[in-house]
C-alpha cells in the first residue's frame, strides 16, 4: 500500500487533461472517490468531537433553523441541499426528540423553529465546531485551508448553478 506522501506526490504530477483513457486514472485520484472519502472523514471527525446523539445533517438543520427561524420545510430542504421527503423525515425525528416544533401553514407547508431544548442542544454543539475544524484542517497550512475551502465552495456553487439551470 502506498503511503499518503506517495499519493500526494503522484497527484501533484497528474495531468488534468481529459484525454486519458478511463483505466489510466487511478481510483484514488478520481474526484468522486476523493469526495466520498473526505465525507467519510468529516463525518467520523464530527462524531469524535460531538458524539453520536446528533448527525451532521441534523446539525446542519439545527444551524439553519437558528439562522432562519420559521422557514418552511421546502426552503429548509433547499438550504441544506436535501430532497423534501428526507428533510420532512429528519424534521419529524427532530420534533420527536423535542428539538424543533413544526406548525402547519396554509397549503400544508410547515413552519419550523427550534425549541428551547433544541437551542440547548445546539449551544452544546457550537463550541465543538472549532475542534471539528481543527481535526479536519490542522494538517494544512492556513493558506492551504483558505484555498481548500475556496475551491470546495467554488465546486459546490458551480454545480448548484448548473443543476438549477437544467
Amino acid at each position: 500500500m502506498t503511503n499518503m506522501m506517495d499519493k500526494s506526490e503522484d497527484r501533484d504530477t497528474m495531468t488534468t487533461e481529459n484525454t486519458l483513457p478511463a483505466t489510466a486514472l487511478r481510483l484514488h485520484d478520481e474526484p468522486g472517490h476523493l469526495i466520498r472519502r473526505a465525507q467519510q472523514i468529516a463525518v467520523a471527525r464530527f462524531h469524535e468531537v460531538h458524539g453520536r446523539h446528533v448527525t451532521p445533517v441534523q446539525y446542519a438543520i439545527l444551524r439553519t433553523l437558528q439562522e432562519t427561524p420559521g422557514i418552511d420545510q421546502v426552503t429548509l430542504a433547499d438550504k441544506v441541499a436535501l430532497d423534501t421527503s428526507t428533510t420532512a423525515d429528519i424534521a419529524a425525528r427532530l420534533e420527536t426528540k423535542g428539538w424543533i416544533s413544526r406548525e402547519v401553514l396554509p397549503r400544508r407547508q410547515r413552519s419550523l423553529v427550534l425549541t428551547p431544548e433544541g437551542e440547548t442542544v445546539l449551544a452544546e454543539l457550537l463550541p465543538g465546531t472549532s475542534a471539528h475544524w481543527d481535526s479536519l484542517m490542522s494538517a494544512l497550512s492556513k493558506d492551504e485551508q483558505r484555498e481548500f475551502i475556496r475551491l470546495l465552495c467554488k465546486f459546490v456553487d458551480l454545480h448548484d448553478q448548473r443543476d438549477s439551470e437544467e
